[in-house]
């Protein structure tokens, strides 16, 4: 940390001030980042708001009293951290996101716009990781976005967290799958299973998960298929 910038709490009474930060950085990562849709009087109840509602922290890093930057965190989330246009190759941003660390050692997530190069380039020099991408239909921007993660000072429990959530989610999907396979099955004419109906699902969902690809999910959702088959059949618990 630079030696003449504190780094401190924030105070709800900043919140015009953290919002006249937002603005100003925000416009100045153009086109980096898309347009904020908000007006500033919008902004500021949003921050009033966030500093007062209990879940969130911010801390404001100052020189000679004046804010410089600040940092917006949940207990898992790093919701925000933007630093003055003029004052972004100082330290500041560093500065901020190692007082998170500290504060949150079990590790933490963050989003981030796709085409902000210089915030992936930011957060990766610094240990985060980029963990999936999205096409932005989760954002109100409708911008594709990053999810990147610092897996804290465990990161085997942080992976492992977040993986037990998506086998949660999975497990939840497949129960609503099987109710659907079973409620299907008086409506089909011919019993038998459809591998064309089966590869256009796979073709479906390698849209979505290209990584994964047409040909792999095509195996995985014949397995899956078939066992909810089999599950149909049997009477329920």
């Amino acid at each position: 940390m630079p030696t003449d910038l504190t780094v401190r709490p924030a105070d709800p009474s900043e919140s015009d001030s953290l919002a006249a930060v937002y603005g100003r950085s925000r416009a100045a990562a153009a086109p980096g980042m898309p347009p904020g849709l908000h007006s500033p009087e919008e902004d500021r109840g949003w921050f009033a708001a966030r500093l007062s509602d209990g879940e969130h922290e911010a801390w404001v890093a100052e020189r000679e009293a004046r804010v410089l930057g600040y940092a917006l965190a949940t207990e898992t989330w790093l919701d925000h951290l933007f630093v003055e246009p003029d004052h972004q190759t100082e330290g500041v941003g560093g500065a901020l996101l190692d007082v998170v660390k500290a504060v949150r050692p079990a590790g933490f997530l963050l989003w981030v716009f796709e085409t902000n190069l210089p915030a992936r380039t930011f957060y990766a020099r610094r240990g985060l990781v980029e963990l999936e991408r999205t096409d932005g239909s989760g954002n109100e921007e409708r911008a594709p976005d990053v999810k990147m993660a610092w897996p804290g000072l465990d990161p085997l429990s942080f992976y492992r967290g977040l993986i037990d959530d998506v086998d949660g989610a999975l497990a939840e999907l497949l129960s609503r799958r099987l109710a659907l396979t079973r409620a299907v099955q008086d409506h089909k004419r011919d019993p038998a299973r459809d591998a064309d109906r089966e590869r256009q699902i796979a073709e479906a969902m390698a849209r979505v998960a290209p990584e994964i690809g047409a040909d792999r999910l095509g195996r995985i959702m014949h397995l899956v298929i078939g066992e909810l088959l089999n599950s149909a059949e049997e009477p329920r618990p």
